[in-house]
């Protein structure tokens, strides 16, 4: 996704320099990489904002949880629908290296910051989160405050 993100700014940042065209080859070219980006993120990135909520969730607050990653997903789809076109008259060509910095966050974000669920149960999640070398921080705190309060 990043290759292709990378090669279709470059290819407009050299195409419409100072032109405000394209060549039909090289047209075709950003229809293909854009196309294979489309299927990347179709395989890997489209699915993961539906199936890590689910499966990061206690089953206490999955419902819950699930309904607000949903809405916030459709909140930044509208808001990146609603902007793109603005960005790409200002960004040109730059948009696509916008967009490839943020696959680069994404993958740095799931790499080092979500927890491994393989082979977990959903009932010990609460654990993973309060393992982790990060979360531990954020979620043991919370966790102990609960526990004190006796509600679990």
């Amino acid at each position: 996704m990043l290759v292709s993100q990378v090669m279709v700014g470059g290819i407009l940042a050299a195409q419409l320099g100072d032109h405000s065209a394209v060549s039909k080859g090289y047209a075709y070219l950003v229809i293909v990489l854009i196309s294979v980006y489309v299927a990347g993120f179709g395989w890997s990135w489209g699915p993961l904002g539906w199936l890590v909520p689910s499966e990061i969730f206690p089953l206490e607050i999955r419902s819950a949880g699930q309904s607000i990653v949903v809405a916030v997903s459709f909140l930044f789809t509208f808001i990146v629908a609603q902007t793109f076109l603005t960005m790409l008259c200002h960004f040109k060509s730059g948009i696509f290296f916008f967009f490839g910095g943020w696959v680069v966050v994404m993958t740095a974000f799931v790499y080092f910051l979500l927890p491994e669920t393989k082979n977990v149960p959903i009932e010990q999640m609460d654990k993973v989160w309060r393992e982790h070398w990060f979360w531990k921080e954020i979620v043991g705190e919370a966790y102990e405050d609960v526990k004190k309060q006796g509600i679990i």
